[in-house]
C-alpha cells in the first residue's frame, strides 16, 4: 500500500472484507512516509519479472478478457 500512496493519485481503493483488512489499511496510512529512490528501485527489482511477463494482469497482456479486441467500438 505504501507504494500506491507514493504514486501521483488522488485515491487508493483497497479491498476490505473484514476488520483486520481495515486495520491493516489504517496502519499503512498512519505509518506512510514518502518512498526514496532506493526503496522504489528495490520494489521495481522485486516485481520486474512478473511485470514483464504480465503474469498477474492478464487483462492487460492477453485477448482472453472482454477488451477492445472483442469490442472495437469501445475505441469510438
Amino acid at each position: 500500500m505504501h507504494y500506491s500512496f507514493a504514486l501521483p493519485v488522488s485515491v487508493v481503493i483497497t479491498g476490505m472484507e473484514n476488520q483486520s483488512d481495515l486495520n491493516q489499511a489504517l496502519e499503512a496510512v498512519r505509518s506512510f512516509k514518502p518512498l526514496g529512490h532506493a526503496e522504489l528501485a528495490k520494489i521495481f527489482a522485486q516485481t520486474k519479472l512478473a511485470a514483464t511477463k504480465g503474469e498477474y494482469e492478464k487483462y492487460k497482456t492477453s485477448t482472453h478478457f472482454d477488451g477492445t479486441i472483442h469490442h472495437p467500438d469501445y475505441l469510438g
